[in-house]
């Protein structure tokens, strides 16, 4: 039978137990959001140190005696997605007796567990208030899942899903992971608007400091060289190419010319929003649109064009250009320094309330252009072995 055959007699009323056998972005969401979450709990990484305490200690220590209405809000969506995902990965299995109690016990410990090594790392504070936030966003996201599975609202995904996507296609679950991530990616600021994967300076910084005091630290080349900003028409080729890539990885796995029309709108929407929110987070709701420049705002109608140009093409070809788009984006954006106004702005995000998930956006918005590029040598690899 047919997937639109399938779909048709679903609408007509017969049973749906198919539904939950099919492959889920449930289990690959969850497994990425908890790297996150041991991310954004750990991070910086530095200075451990064992102080000779029980690392539960923390639970008899009491209430803290400070903690803001941020700290709650952070600390109850910072685990509700996780409780959801979780949940839901059980309930697509077929699980569903266990499926709520198992999500919450999954996320409420994985929890315990962060809180607990905070107390080796000097930066971070484990605090019982943070476990108990932390439960109660795992127990909502579980509720949530569960609530809507039982009210059959989450098999009008799979229902879309099976409309709007291949689902036969390899790689179809880990595509629509990194297109739901590329929004969170750009909150990361950035030189260029669009421009994730700039990891020269930082790669470079990094083995300076690893090869110090060795005869290796020779084999770097150039530096101590300056890298110089980009010029106006490189930078607009970036931004270009920056809106380009999602809308060719949805492209790939999207049915239809018109579902790929909506989805470039969505795509759009999304660049200019959470691009305007990070300036504002940054710099204050007055500069939210400060980034929009004569060039940027003429990359973006590159980018437009180029989208539209590439929206008939076939899945394959989608990749095939995906990798050069890639490729060249990657070329262009790390030959431009990290300048000095940026850096004070970073230093916005590294203190207060923005450490939270400063490591957290930023390793995103490193790896995801990278993330992409493993996934396309994925199924062209399995692609090769099946033929």
């Amino acid at each position: 039978m047919s997937a639109q055959g399938a779909v048709d007699k679903t609408e007509q009323g017969e049973p749906q137990g198919s539904l939950e056998q099919e492959p889920t972005s449930a289990w690959p969401l969850s497994s990425i959001y908890i790297a996150l979450i041991i991310y954004a709990s750990l991070y910086p990484f530095q200075n451990w140190r064992d102080q000779e305490l029980n690392p539960l200690e923390f639970l008899f220590a009491g209430w803290p005696h400070y903690w803001t209405g941020f700290d709650v809000a952070f600390n109850i969506v910072g685990y509700a997605p996780l409780g959801f995902f979780l949940t839901l990965g059980f309930l697509r299995t077929g699980r569903s007796k266990a499926a709520l109690l198992s999500g919450m016990i999954l996320a409420t410990s994985l929890s315990l567990i962060m809180e607990g090594l905070q107390t080796y790392l000097p930066a971070r504070v484990p605090s019982l208030a943070d476990l108990v936030f932390n439960a109660l966003g795992a127990m909502i996201g579980s509720l949530s899942s569960y609530v809507l599975e039982r009210m059959g609202l989450l098999n009008r995904w799979s229902l879309f899903r099976r409309r709007w996507f291949i689902t036969s296609a390899r790689g179809v679950s880990a595509s629509l992971v990194l297109i739901a991530m590329w929004p969170f990616c750009l909150l990361f600021p950035s030189v260029v608007p669009l421009g994730l994967g700039q990891i020269h300076a930082r790669v470079q910084g990094a083995l300076h400091d690893w090869l110090a005091n060795t005869p290796f630290l020779n084999w770097l080349p150039n530096f101590d060289v300056q890298a110089q900003p980009l010029a106006p028409g490189v930078e607009l080729v970036c931004v270009a190419l920056g809106l380009l890539t999602p809308f060719l990885l949805g492209a790939a796995v999207i049915k239809k010319k018109w579902q790929r029309m909506i989805f470039l709108l969505i795509v759009v929407a999304c660049a200019l929003l959470v691009t305007g929110l990070s300036t504002a987070l940054s710099f204050g709701p007055s500069h939210a649109w400060s980034w929009m420049s004569a060039w940027v705002g003429a990359g973006l109608v590159l980018g437009l064009f180029l989208c539209l140009v590439t929206l008939g093409l076939d899945a394959s070809s989608c990749d095939v250009f995906l990798i050069i788009v890639i490729t060249v984006q990657l070329f262009l954006i790390n030959q431009n320094g990290v300048d000095a106004y940026l850096e004070q702005n970073l230093q916005t995000w590294e203190q207060g309330r923005f450490i939270r998930f400063h490591g957290l956006a930023q390793w995103l918005g490193w790896i995801w252009p990278f993330a992409v590029l493993a996934l396309i040598f994925y199924k062209i690899v399995r692609g090769l072995k099946t033929k």
